[in-house]
Order: structure tokens, then C-alpha cells, then sequence
């Protein structure tokens, strides 16, 4: 297998970031995409994409099999919320695991959850979404989306092993689609996938990544 880098990385976190000043879009104004309100904020910004990572999904989507559709979940997340996922992720490793230094704690919890210093959903650069049928019903793609490595015995993992053949040509279908359009995928999530920030510039060896954090509120894009 090959070696998963972690948002935790030294190396991703070393990237530069040239923020190119690209606006956030809101993906629902472009009705090409189903969007899930699994994830809906109070502010409505987790339906908020850069406009080159929205123009790639709608590409990805057009290569998609017949019957098949991208089903969006979440996109820009606040640094604050970002924050408090990590931390209260951490502390649950911390828990489980005394005897773990806090570099084991930080690298464990990268793997469910970005440092809020890297965080590119909180560039606007990252997606979490997933596959539906024609009639948008969300189809199985092995784990519910956003399970934990603990919860899924690591098989939120795209390459994992022990998912059923089904589920497995679903996550082929949906990360050749993807890779195709540009983005790249975080291997230790099958349904998180990024264009633009430090992961997706580390992953490609590009020089720089085009986004970086941005506030978004009521009204603020």
C-alpha cells in the first residue's frame, strides 16, 4: 500500500499558500448538483465552494455514468467549528489512548479530522459528498459517510479492504470521475476530496496552494 500522508504532515503544512482571491459560490445557484442538508448551517455556508472547485464537481458529474449523480454534502466549514471538531476528537483519542504522546494524538486525529491550521474546508476548497441513483437516493459506498476510523474499523478508508465489491466499484466510479476534474482525495476518508488547498498542492506537486482560509458568515462571501 502506498504511504498516507496526513493532514498532520510537517510537509502539507509547509506548502505556501498564494491565495488567488477566487470568490466563494454558493453550489445550490448552479442546480447542477443534489445537495444533501445533512450538514446545513444556521448561516447556510456549508453550501459555499470556491468557484474552481464547483466548476470541477460539475465536470466530474458530466462523466459519471448514466444513472449516477454526485450527491454534495458539505463544503466550507468556519475555523471555529474547525477547531472544535479537532479538539473534541482529540480529546477522545487522549482518552482511549493515555499512554500516546500529544504528536500520536495530533496524527491520529488528523486522520477524521484536519488541524484547523491546514483545514481546506475551511479555504473552501475541500467536498464532502458522496453518490446517488437517478431518483437522488443516496447509494452505499461501503461506510455512512463522516464515520470515524474507530467507528468503521478503518474501513472509511477509500482503499480499505472488507467493503463489498458493490460499494467498492461505487468509490472507483466516484474517485475516476473525480481525479479525472482535478481534485484529490484524502485516503483516509473515501467521500473528502479537495482542489486548490495545501493537501490537494502536496499531492500534486504544485507550487503553492490557490486558497486559504476565509471567513464566511450571514451575508459574507
Amino acid at each position: 500500500m502506498n504511504e498516507i500522508i496526513l493532514m498532520s504532515d510537517p510537509r502539507v503544512a509547509g506548502v505556501t499558500v498564494r491565495e488567488c482571491g477566487e470568490a466563494p459560490v454558493d453550489v445550490r445557484l448552479d442546480g447542477s448538483l443534489l445537495v444533501d442538508m445533512r450538514a446545513e448551517d444556521p448561516a447556510g455556508v456549508f453550501c459555499y465552494l470556491r468557484e474552481g472547485v464547483l466548476g470541477r464537481l460539475v465536470k466530474a458529474q458530466a462523466s459519471l455514468p448514466r444513472g449516477l449523480r454526485l450527491l454534495y454534502v458539505e463544503g466550507y466549514g468556519p475555523l471555529s467549528l474547525q477547531r472544535h471538531h479537532f479538539e473534541e476528537y482529540a480529546g477522545q483519542l487522549r482518552t482511549a489512548h493515555p499512554e500516546w504522546s500529544a504528536e500520536q494524538v495530533a496524527s491520529a486525529a488528523s486522520r477524521y479530522v484536519s488541524p484547523p491550521h491546514i483545514a481546506p474546508h475551511s479555504a473552501g476548497a475541500a467536498v464532502d459528498l458522496t453518490l446517488a441513483d437517478a431518483d437522488g437516493r443516496e447509494l452505499d459506498l461501503g461506510t455512512p459517510m463522516n464515520a470515524s476510523p474507530e467507528d468503521s474499523a478503518d474501513a472509511c478508508y477509500t482503499s480499505a479492504d472488507g467493503i463489498g465489491d458493490e460499494a467498492r466499484a461505487r468509490r472507483e466510479i466516484l474517485g475516476a470521475a473525480l481525479t479525472a476534474a482535478g481534485l484529490v482525495n484524502y485516503p483516509t476518508e473515501w467521500w473528502h476530496w479537495s482542489f486548490g488547498d495545501r493537501y490537494w498542492a502536496h499531492a500534486t506537486g504544485t507550487d503553492g496552494a490557490l486558497y486559504g482560509p476565509r471567513e464566511l458568515g450571514p451575508g459574507v462571501v
